[in-house]
C-alpha cells in the first residue's frame, strides 16, 4: 500500500481510535506502582500517541502531497527513469516517459494530449532535474503540426515534487478541460519543483559557489523549451506560475527576466527569501544579492516594461496578504497587475485548486503562439 493510499490513512486513523479505547479501558488495571503497570501505561501512551501522530502526518501529506511515496518521503527517491530514445527529446530535454490524461480516448495524443516524464539538463548551470511536460492535443493534431503553441514553467512549492502539479494540483486535466470549453488557449505546460539541488531550499537564487539554479529556470530551461518544443523564443510566448516558493521564483524570476517572461502568477506567493536550516547560507554575505531577491524591493526599482503580473491571497488564512498588497501597488505601467483575494483560504493545495481555473484563463490571454 502506498504512502497516498486512502487505505493506510484509514488503518492509521483506525488504529489511532482503538489504542485511544484501549487506554481509557486499561487504564485502572495499570494505575499500580509496579514496573509492569508503568510500563504498561508508557506503553499505551506512546503507541497512542505515534499512531495519532502518524494519522495527522498521512492526512496532512494527502491534502499537500509533500510526498508522493514511500521511497520519496526516507530519501531514497533516486531514480529519473530510464532514458528512452523519443522524438521530443533534445540534448536538453530527454524524455524517460510518456502518461496518458485519463479522458475518453485520451490513449491517442491527438485527443487527449500527452504528459511527458522528462530530465532536464541546464547548458549554463549544469544542473538537472526531473519534470514533466504537457503537451495539448492540438499540438499533435495534423491541423497545427507547423503551429506554435505558448508554454509556461509551472513550479511547486518546498519541498514537494512535480508529481505534485498533476496529482494533487490537476494541471493538465484542468487546462485540458478549459481548452475544450473555449475558455483558454491550448497551452504547454512544463512542471517542475523549485528543489533542484536536494534537500536544500535554494529559492531560485545564484548560490556564490553553490547551485546555479535562478541561472537554471531563467535562462537554462527557457532555451531547452525553445529548442525542445514549438515555442516562440519572445517574451509574450512564455509564462512562469507557481505556488508559495515556487509563486515566489516565478514573480522574481519574471521581474527580473522581462526580456524572456512575458507573464507570471504567483500563488500565495511571498516575496523575500527566507533565511533557515533549509535553504542554508544562500547570499554568502552578498547584499546586493540579497536586494535582488526581494522582489518588493526590486519592484520598487524596476523600469516597467509591459510584463503581466497575478498575485493571489485571501482575506483570512493566507500569510501573504499585506505584502501582496503592497506588490499590487508598487506595479507601474506599461506592467499590469491583476489579482485574486479569496474571503478565506489557507496556504494549501485546496486553496490553489480553486485559483488555478482563473489563472490559467488569465495567462491565456497574457501569452500567446
Amino acid at each position: 500500500m502506498g504512502l497516498t493510499s486512502n487505505t493506510v490513512l484509514a488503518l492509521a486513523v483506525a488504529a489511532g481510535v482503538l489504542l485511544f479505547a484501549a487506554t481509557v479501558y486499561l487504564w485502572p488495571r495499570l494505575s499500580g506502582r509496579t514496573w509492569r503497570a508503568m510500563l504498561g501505561r508508557i506503553g499505551l501512551l506512546l503507541a497512542t500517541q505515534l499512531a495519532i501522530f502518524a494519522a495527522v502526518g498521512l492526512a496532512a501529506n494527502q491534502s499537500f502531497s509533500f510526498y508522493g511515496s514511500w521511497a520519496d518521503l526516507l530519501g531514497r527517491e533516486t531514480s529519473v527513469g530510464k532514458v528512452v530514445d523519443h522524438s521530443l527529446s533534445s540534448k536538453d530535454i530527454k524524455v524517460v516517459d510518456k502518461q496518458k490524461l485519463d479522458v475518453p480516448g485520451g490513449a491517442q495524443p491527438q485527443v487527449g494530449g500527452q504528459i511527458l516524464k522528462v530530465s532536464i539538463t541546464g547548458e549554463k548551470s549544469k544542473i538537472t532535474s526531473p519534470g514533466y511536460v504537457w503537451l495539448p492535443p492540438e499540438y499533435f493534431q495534423p491541423q497545427h503540426k507547423d503551429a506554435n503553441f505558448p508554454a509556461s514553467v509551472v513550479l511547486t512549492g518546498y519541498p514537494g515534487t512535480a508529481e505534485n502539479l498533476i496529482k494533487g494540483l490537476n494541471y493538465p486535466m484542468t487546462a485540458f478541460k478549459q481548452a475544450k470549453a473555449g475558455k483558454m488557449k491550448p497551452m504547454i505546460l512544463v512542471m517542475l519543483r523549485p528543489t533542484v539541488a536536494p534537500p536544500r531550499d535554494t529559492e531560485c537564487v545564484d548560490i556564490p559557489g553553490g547551485p546555479q539554479t535562478e541561472t537554471f529556470f531563467a535562462q537554462d530551461l527557457p532555451q531547452a523549451i525553445q529548442n525542445t518544443f514549438r515555442v516562440g523564443k519572445k517574451p509574450e510566448n512564455m509564462g512562469f506560475i507557481g505556488n508559495s516558493t515556487g509563486g515566489y521564483c516565478a514573480l522574481k524570476i519574471a521581474a527580473h527576466y522581462p526580456q524572456t517572461f512575458g507573464a507570471a502568477a504567483g500563488l500565495s506567493a511571498y516575496y523575500e527569501a527566507p533565511n533557515d536550516a533549509t535553504t542554508g547560507n544562500l547570499f554568502q554575505g552578498d547584499e546586493n544579492l540579497r536586494k535582488r531577491a526581494d522582489i518588493l524591493h526590486s519592484m520598487e526599482r524596476r523600469q516597467p516594461s509591459g510584463t503581466s503580473f497575478l498575485v493571489t491571497s485571501s482575506e483570512q488564512g493566507e500569510p501573504n496578504l499585506e505584502d501582496t498588497r503592497k506588490f499590487i501597488k508598487l506595479v507601474k505601467g506599461p506592467d499590469r497587475v491583476s489579482s485574486i483575494i479569496l474571503d478565506s483560504g489557507g496556504h494549501n493545495f485546496n486553496t490553489w485548486r480553486r485559483e488555478i481555473p482563473p489563472m490559467l484563463v488569465w495567462m491565456s490571454n497574457r501569452i500567446q503562439a
